[in-house]
C-alpha cells in the first residue's frame, strides 16, 4: 500500500480489497458495515479515511493519540494470559457514536482538527517498545481499532514474528474483508455486545441492524480460532431488561460456547448519558444469573470492584481459582490451564 505526506500527517491507502468504485469520483468504503460512499475529497462516517483521486487513504496510520502500559485484566480479557501487561493504544474515530462514550474525545474527534496533537510511532517502534516494556503484546484499543486496520495489521505482523501477541478491543463493527485481512494475525477478540435489538443498537450506536456484530465474533472465533470473550455495558432503561440479556446469554451458548466469557459490567453516567443513574448492582447480578442459567460457564461482573463476580471459578468443583480486585490478580491456583482440585481445564489461555 503506498504512502504519502499530507499535511502534519503521514497517511496510507487502504488496502484494495476494502474499497471498490461506485462512480464518477466516487468510491465506496469496505472497511466497515456502514458502507460508506466518499466524493472527492470527502471522508465517511468515521471521519478518519479520505477520498484523494479515487483511492481510499487514511488518516490516522500511526498516530497514536494515547499509549500506557496495561494489564489484561483492563481490556477486559480474563482467560487470556491471567496478570500479562499489554502495551495499549488508540487513535481518533470511530465507527459508532455512542452516547456514553467513555473514551469520547478520541472516538468522536474531528480528525482533521486534531492533527499534530498526537505522536507518529511506526509499527516497528511499536514491537520494540512492546519489548522494552516487558509486554505480553499489543491491544489496539480506546477508539475503534478497525479504522486503523492498516497500521494494526503492519503491527501485528511485526508482533507475530517476534513473538507477541496481539489483541482487538472492538465494537465489532468489521466487514468480513476487513476481519479477513486482520484474521491470521489476530489472537484475542474483546467484543462489545451493546444489546440484542433494534432499539438498544440504534439507541446506542445509530444502527439498526446489529447482524455483522454477531458475525464478526463467530467468524473470529470460527474461522480465524481467535480468543473471544464478550462484554455488555449495561445501561439503566436501554439494555436492562431481563429479556435482553437472556437473549445476549442464550446467544453466547448457541454461537460462541458456554465456555466464551461473558463480562456483565456497571454503567456510570458520562458524556450525553449522565442523566442516567449507575447501574444497580442488583440488576448486574440478575444478569449474571441469567448467564448461568443459559448455560454459560464463566459471567463476570464489571465495575464493581470487590465483588465476587469478579472472580474465577472452577465450573466443576465451584473452588475460587482467581481472585481479583478491580485490575489486580491477588491470587491465582490455576495450574497450568486446570482447576488443581479436580483436574478440569479451563477454556482461554492460562
Amino acid at each position: 500500500m503506498r504512502s504519502k505526506n499530507s499535511g502534519l500527517a503521514t497517511i496510507r491507502e487502504i488496502d484494495p480489497l476494502l474499497s471498490e468504485p461506485v462512480g464518477e469520483k466516487k468510491v465506496g468504503c469496505l472497511t466497515c458495515p456502514r458502507h460508506c460512499t466518499l466524493r472527492e475529497g470527502g471522508s465517511g462516517y468515521c471521519r478518519t479515511r479520505v477520498n484523494q483521486g479515487g483511492k481510499i487513504y487514511s488518516l490516522i496510520y500511526g498516530r497514536v493519540a494515547l499509549l500506557a502500559v496495561s494489564p489484561i485484566e483492563k481490556k477486559p480479557l480474563f482467560h487470556f494470559y491471567p496478570g500479562s501487561l499489554w502495551l495499549s493504544l488508540g487513535s481518533y474515530g470511530c465507527n459508532f457514536r455512542c452516547p456514553g462514550c467513555q473514551n469520547w474525545e478520541l472516538a468522536h474527534a474531528d480528525v482533521a482538527s486534531v492533527a499534530g496533537r498526537e505522536k507518529f510511532i511506526s509499527p516497528g517502534e511499536l514491537v520494540s517498545m512492546a519489548q522494552r516494556k516487558g509486554c505480553r503484546g499489543i491491544s489496539w484499543t480506546y477508539n475503534e481499532p478497525t479504522l486503523w486496520l492498516e497500521y494494526a495489521l503492519d503491527g501485528a505482523r511485526l508482533a507475530r514474528k517476534e513473538g507477541l501477541l496481539t489483541n482487538f478491543v472492538t465494537n465489532g463493527y468489521i466487514t468480513k474483508e476487513g476481519l479477513d485481512l486482520m484474521g491470521p494475525f489476530l489472537d484475542s477478540f474483546r467484543m462489545d455486545l451493546k444489546g440484542f435489538s433494534r432499539e438498544a443498537y440504534q439507541a446506542l450506536a445509530g444502527i439498526k441492524d446489529f447482524t455483522p456484530v454477531l458475525q464478526a465474533a463467530e467468524r473470529a472465533k470460527r474461522k480465524w480460532g481467535t480468543h473471544v470473550e464478550i462484554i455488555t455495558n449495561v445501561i439503566p432503561t436501554i439494555n436492562d431488561s431481563e429479556d435482553e440479556l437472556q437473549k445476549i446469554a442464550s446467544w453466547i451458548r448457541d454461537t460462541l460456547g458456554c465456555d466464551t466469557p461473558w463480562h456483565v459490567t456497571r454503567f456510570y453516567p458520562h458524556y450525553h448519558l449522565s442523566h442516567l443513574p449507575p447501574t444497580p448492582v442488583g440488576i448486574l447480578e440478575k444478569g449474571r444469573q441469567i448467564g448461568f442459567e443459559a448455560g454459560l460457564r464463566f459471567v463476570y461482573l464489571g465495575n464493581v470492584p470487590g465483588h465476587t463476580g469478579e472472580n474465577t471459578y472452577c465450573p466443576t468443583c465451584q473452588k475460587l481459582l482467581i481472585r481479583r480486585h478491580i485490575f489486580e490478580i491477588s491470587e491465582n491456583h490455576s495450574q497450568n490451564g486446570r482447576c488443581p482440585w479436580c483436574n478440569t481445564p479451563l477454556p482461554g489461555k492460562f
